[in-house]
């Protein structure tokens, strides 16, 4: 019974020491009128309010950040370490809302930090 107990004592803290940490966002693009470009909202899960309107990708300038497609954000970042999960879009009107969930391996420590900014 002990050598049961014991084996699966190590079982558990060796899946437990290869654990991975996933933080996730959602890219949440729009398109643009008369144009292929998309303007991309990240959802973090940080707090919004609807007095403060829409948010967008913004450069070092302050200028909304426009790729060329969804595919072209995910490229952006893809290059940071993001990985696509799952993707969907939604029709209002006669406009597509693309919604793309992607997710990040980090460190225990980044995962508490982030954890401790959306509080």
């Amino acid at each position: 019974m002990k050598r049961l107990l014991l084996t699966l004592f190590v079982a558990v803290l060796s899946i437990s020491l290869y654990a991975n940490n996933y933080i996730y966002c959602e890219l949440v693009g729009t398109s643009k009128l008369l144009s292929n470009k998309v303007k991309v909202q990240v959802d973090y899960g940080q707090e919004t309010s609807f007095w403060k309107g829409i948010s967008y990708m913004k450069d070092e300038n302050g200028k909304n950040i426009e790729f060329n497609s969804m595919v072209d954000a995910m490229n952006y970042f893809g290059k940071q370490g993001w990985e696509f999960v799952q993707a969907y879009a939604v029709t209002m009107g006669n406009q597509n809302v693309y919604h793309w969930l992607l997710k990040k391996e980090v460190s225990e420590e980044e995962l508490n930090k982030a954890l401790e900014t959306q509080k």
